[in-house]
């Protein structure tokens, strides 16, 4: 069974996290971890991305590929925050062209007060924001039980 080695880096409004959602998420395959059904999966790093404009993500990433890390994630915390993350799209680009990584939008399902509150606020209504969210976006039962 092939093994996957994934960071995670959360929004900074987030740091006393403990990580719930993400590490559920992570054991019951939902959300952008359902890429990993039937595959091994190894948390090797999760950190904060030390507020804007994201001064830890080149640290984050070094110590993270020291683990082993193959694939990083971009925790949902900086989809649903309110507002969301404006250098999200700035990170994903960054990391895959400074280490070559795979990157992934997203951890958790969304949960549905956030779907809701973010379809009424308009913010994802810009295409950049479909490629972002789609990994993430679950059926209603689901992102219910992450409220």
């Amino acid at each position: 069974m092939k093994e996957n080695k994934i960071g995670i880096i959360i929004c900074d409004r987030y740091r006393r996290c403990a990580g719930g959602k993400c590490l559920r998420s992570l054991r019951l395959r939902e959300g952008a971890f359902a890429q990993y059904k039937n595959m091994d999966v190894e948390l090797v790093g999760y950190t904060t991305c030390e507020g804007c404009p994201g001064g830890n993500i080149e640290y984050a990433v070094d110590e993270m590929l020291k683990n082993g890390a193959q694939i990083i994630h971009l925790a949902t915390g900086l989809i649903v925050g309110y507002p969301p993350c404006p250098h999200i799209s700035y990170f994903h680009d960054f990391i895959k062209a400074r280490y070559g990584l795979k990157v992934v939008y997203g951890t958790h399902p969304i949960p549905q007060k956030y779907f809701l509150m973010h379809q009424k606020l308009g913010t994802w209504d810009g295409s950049e924001w479909g490629e972002i969210i789609q990994p993430t976006l679950t059926d209603e039962a689901i992102r219910l039980s992450y409220d």
